[in-house]
């Protein structure tokens, strides 16, 4: 009790002595009850200190406040005092008493299923070299339905997250032949269908309300050049002489890219590269993804790639790395934006055909471009 007027020890030790207030638990004094006579010196017990739980700052819910009510009780409500020998002697410890064993080192996840995602990239790679080399023109409807089925996982989660309809039908449309025009034309039909493509969104919108058309086109163009106009430059390297070692070239470095950076980070990653962005990915993953894709862009230029060289088999290594670390981290701010964690489950173990194309998209511009640079147009 915190309130000094409620029972407290006079200089004697004892209750009722007649320099103190009234008596807790006692009949109030009045003339047929006289504190006095309440307690007799002989029947007053030393007043216990007890500790005030909410002042000590215990937790609410510490369990200490109802071991101590639960004990036996004095008349005024009070817990009895200690004898004088249970206060010198302290209580000593239970030693037969069991010990809570030490909880287990949590191990670390993956966070996804592993077989499943292996065996899911097995598949998908399996078919993707065998379309790439046996029939070039196999390998471009390959790159078309991943475009195809990647619009339709980006629009319905920004109409579900949103409210956002970018129209699917001209953006599906429009991307299927922005990826064809490109094998076909090259850069210039690219172009030439992905302006095309944008003014089929613009118009196709006008046959609904025009409340949130601004924002629906704009998610319409922007899906338009995030998706299938970044993936025609794989179409692109694919009309190349040795266009299919150069589209092997660039899948390998993209995956062993984020290979290394999956495997290092998971491993030894300590210091966060964007916390605020994706937590998962560190600093030493970074740095993983850039030596596993630096090492293999140089075998790559080397073996694969005519007059190709180790030293620019480094340099795009290294440019893979940063571009494949940015389209990751792209894709993780539009997913925290929509509160979603993957695309879609359309592949079991890594999400969607959006969580695949997050590295790859963003990518294929920068080797399509380094190539040419270093060994020309083939």
């Amino acid at each position: 009790m915190n309130d000094t007027s409620w029972g407290a020890p006079s200089r004697a030790g004892y209750w009722g002595a007649p320099d103190q207030g009234p008596v807790q638990g006692a009949a109030p004094a009045g003339p047929a009850y006289d504190a006095q006579d309440a307690l007799t010196p002989s029947e007053t017990q030393p007043m216990p200190i007890v500790p005030d739980v909410a002042a000590s700052g215990g937790h609410q819910d510490d369990d200490r406040g109802a071991a101590q009510s639960s004990g036996p009780l004095c008349r005024d409500g009070m817990p009895p005092a200690p004898s004088a020998h249970s206060a010198q002697k302290p209580q000593e410890p239970m030693t037969g008493a069991a010990q809570p064993a030490p909880a287990p080192p949590k191990k670390k996840s993956a966070g996804r299923d592993l077989g499943a995602a292996i065996g899911v990239g097995v598949g998908l790679g399996a078919v993707i070299v065998a379309s790439l080399f046996i029939v070039k023109a196999v390998f471009v409807g390959v790159i078309a339905v991943a475009v195809v089925v990647g619009l339709w996982e980006l629009t319905s989660r920004l109409e579900e997250r949103k409210g956002i309809k970018a129209p699917l039908v001209p953006l599906a449309v429009g991307g299927a032949a922005m990826v064809v025009a490109g094998y076909v034309r090259g850069a210039e039909g690219a172009w030439v269908a992905m302006a095309l493509t944008a003014l089929a969104v613009l118009v196709w919108r006008m046959t609904e309300p025009p409340e949130g058309y601004l924002k629906d086109v704009t998610a319409g163009v922007f899906a338009a050049f995030y998706v299938p106009f970044l993936a025609t430059f794989v179409a692109l390297m694919l009309t190349a002489d040795d266009g299919p070692q150069r589209v092997l070239t660039f899948l390998v470095l993209t995956v062993v890219s984020d290979t290394g950076a999956y495997a290092i980070g998971w491993r030894f990653g300590k210091h966060k590269l964007a916390p605020r962005i994706s937590p998962g990915k560190t600093r030493e993953g970074l740095l993983g993804a850039v030596t596993f894709a630096m090492a293999a862009g140089a075998l790559c230029m080397h073996f694969l790639i005519d007059d190709g060289t180790w030293w620019q088999g480094l340099l795009i290594g290294l440019a893979v790395a940063a571009s494949a670390t940015l389209g990751d981290l792209g894709e993780s701010m539009i997913k925290r934006d929509l509160g979603i964690k993957d695309m879609g489950t359309l592949l079991p173990g890594h999400g969607g055909i959006m969580d695949r194309l997050d590295s790859l998209l963003p990518t294929a511009p920068v080797v399509w471009l380094l190539l040419v640079a270093f060994v020309g147009t083939g």
